[in-house]
């Protein structure tokens, strides 16, 4: 699996198929919010931030709260210079650690067991998907703190602050599809007042599988947005 060639562009569709053979976490926990970045997600968050914006390739990269390593292992997948992963559970950086392992990936990637906050220097680009604060209020807001005091881009996602009936349908059922779409007026504010500037902002649709004993369906779909984020630099904040 692991791949050497950085000039070679890697298709969507086989993006997709190797997120697939990585490992989801064997006893995810509600209140840490542990679901899985679905492939579909997940590839297109890489995708655009690797071949659209070229973020990825060559780059050194730390994926904050990277659970069993979906956004860190696509990223090293797809021609990052070196990755990081961080985790506050002990198990989803274990399995993570045991999928590189088996995928022969572990050359360029680092795995730390710890909270954010222990993490220090610089990265080019910052990949997140953070707790959308369901289970703690404002717990993915100091990931974007984090985030920004770590890189120059990050990518992170977000819970859509409304139900918004008129996008669900636009998006349909379809997880790759991507509708451009305006920022939250509480993150916007947040992510600006720690020199952060929006650069754009896309909704997808997400489905995940019942997990949890409070979960009535069998599956849950709901909107997300995708912030593409870049630091200020000094003189834009002159």
């Amino acid at each position: 699996m692991e791949r050497n060639d950085q000039d070679r562009i890697i298709r969507k569709i086989d993006l997709e198929r190797f997120l697939s053979t990585i490992a989801p976490h064997p006893f995810p926990q509600a209140s840490l919010e542990q679901y899985t970045t679905t492939e579909p997600i997940a590839a297109t968050l890489l995708f655009l931030a690797s071949y659209s914006n070229s973020d990825i390739v060559g780059k050194t990269v730390v994926d904050l709260g990277c659970g069993t390593g979906r956004l860190t292992l696509g990223a090293s997948f797809l021609g990052a210079n070196q990755v990081v992963g961080i985790d506050i559970d002990k198990t989803a950086v274990k399995t993570a650690h045991e999928t590189a392992k088996r995928l022969k990936m572990n050359k360029n990637i680092n795995w730390i067991i710890g909270d954010i906050s222990v993490i220090k220097g610089h990265f080019n680009t910052i990949l997140q998907n953070p707790p959308f604060g369901i289970q703690k209020r404002n717990a993915d807001r100091r990931f974007l703190k984090k985030a920004l005091e770590l890189g120059n881009i990050v990518y992170s996602i977000h819970n859509h602050p409304s139900t918004d009936k008129k996008l669900m349908k636009l998006l349909g059922n379809s997880s790759n599809k991507l509708i451009r779409v305006s920022p939250s007026p509480f993150l916007q504010e947040y992510i600006e007042k720690h020199n952060g500037k929006i650069i754009a902002i896309y909704s997808m649709m997400m489905t995940i599988p019942k997990m949890f004993s409070f979960h009535k369906k069998k599956k849950h779909s709901f909107i997300i947005d995708l912030y593409w984020i870049e630091k200020c630099k000094k003189s834009d904040v002159l």
